[in-house]
C-alpha cells in the first residue's frame, strides 16, 4: 500500500483487525515519519500509534519499535484486535 509516497506492508493482522477504509479515514501525515504504524481496536474505535527503529533520526524511547509488544499488552484493551504496518526500505 502507498501512504505519503512511501510503501507500507501489513506485517501483523491479529484477529483480522486491518480495514483499509477505516485506516485511511484515521491516518494523517503525522505518521509519515514513522517506520511502523500500529492500530488497535477496542470498543469499536481504531487508535493509531507510530513507532521507529533506533536508526530513525526521529527515534524516541517512547516510540521504540522493540517495545511494541509491551505497548500492546499494557496500553491496549486485553485481547483487542490490532495490526502493524511496516514502511518498506527502512534502514
Amino acid at each position: 500500500m502507498i501512504l505519503f509516497d512511501k510503501e507500507y506492508k501489513l506485517i501483523e493482522n491479529y484477529n483480522d483487525a486491518f480495514d483499509l477504509e477505516e485506516f485511511m479515514s484515521k491516518c494523517t501525515d503525522y505518521f509519515m515519519d514513522y517506520d511502523y504504524i500500529v492500530g488497535d481496536i477496542a470498543y469499536g474505535k481504531l487508535r493509531l500509534k507510530g513507532f521507529n527503529k533506533k536508526s530513525n533520526k526521529n527515534f524516541k524511547d517512547i516510540n521504540d519499535f522493540s517495545k511494541v509488544e509491551k505497548y500492546i499488552k499494557e496500553n491496549c484493551a486485553y485481547g483487542c484486535k490490532y495490526f502493524i504496518l511496516e514502511r518498506e526500505n527502512v534502514d
